[in-house]
């Protein structure tokens, strides 16, 4: 069984321009990249309008999912790491516009102007520490925060995921929570070991949540499953889960016994123990402004 290409090298080095080429060239490759950017888009659930969106490819490589969204009518920006991949797609003549950079640093683009985004197994690279300041929990915290800043109110996002283990998928789906979004995964075709796909839907700001509970997976016949159906026995994943955050603790104001009174007996306390101790003015247990 071939090794996972995230666990093989940074994903810079890994795509250079002779996997590039043949990551492009391969047929297979180019139909699985189809289907899974037509289901993306699927969850993103754009309106109706016929109006064009402007959407964000993460990790968008030689352009593949970008073409689906071309031909959907949509506008698209592609950011991807590495520069071979993005040479590739500039020799394809994609019609989106291409960014090279880390998404593990931050996305960097305007705050709410884009309508959506989907990423097609790129989020999980993220998981892996390239390099000795790698953190893959910061890498996440801001990627995820930076992405929440650039979409606009109500928009999703949709990454297909491939999870190494349990540990990996709530971390990244922890780090979405915390940065403000709302959603879960949705297992596609959840019995089946070869055709499984898990897509983490996100939805930012203030639409409604029963919007993103609509977020079914697959059967085998294709058809939406319910969310029993879609819970997974042995990994225990459900489609949707709701964001929580932790709350912050209330500092507990204790005032019971240390007012005037008690400041005074404790004084004369010390007083007879031979302390020395202020004398007691009009000031004395009274308390202070928080600002001067």
């Amino acid at each position: 069984m071939a090794s996972r290409p995230e666990v093989v090298a940074p994903p810079e080095i890994f795509y250079d321009d002779v996997e590039a080429r043949k990551y492009t060239s391969s047929s297979r490759i180019v139909q699985i990249q189809a289907t899974l950017s037509e289901r993306a888009l699927e969850l993103l659930a754009l309106p109706d309008d016929d109006v064009p969106k402007l959407l964000l490819d993460i990790g968008c490589g030689s352009g593949l999912s970008g073409e689906t969204l071309s031909e959907n009518g949509h506008h698209w920006i592609g950011l991807d790491i590495s520069a071979s991949m993005l040479n590739v797609a500039l020799e394809r003549e994609v019609e989106g516009d291409l960014l090279l950079g880390d998404m593990g640093q931050g996305l960097g683009l305007r705050p709410g102007v884009i309508d959506g985004a989907i990423s097609i197994s790129a989020v999980q690279w993220l998981c892996n520490a390239d390099k000795s300041s790698h953190n893959p929990r910061l890498r996440l915290k801001a990627f995820f925060t930076s992405l929440y800043k650039c979409l606009a109110n109500g928009a999703r996002a949709v990454f297909q995921v491939y999870p190494e283990n349990i540990d990996q998928r709530e971390l990244i789906l922890n780090a979405a929570m915390h940065a403000g979004f709302a959603g879960g995964i949705v297992v596609d075709f959840p019995h089946s070991s070869k055709r499984r796909k898990e897509f983490l839907v996100l939805t930012c700001g203030q639409r409604s949540v029963n919007a993103s509970v609509s977020s079914k997976g697959k059967n085998e016949d294709g058809e939406s499953c319910s969310d029993e159906d879609s819970e997974d026995e042995e990994n225990q994943t459900v489609c949707i889960s709701d964001r929580h955050r932790p709350r912050k603790k209330q500092k507990k104001n204790n005032k019971s016994g240390k007012g005037k009174e008690w400041l005074l007996r404790k004084k004369e306390q010390m007083r007879r123990r031979g302390n020395a101790v202020p004398p007691d003015t009009k000031y004395t247990g009274r308390k202070r402004k928080d600002r001067f």
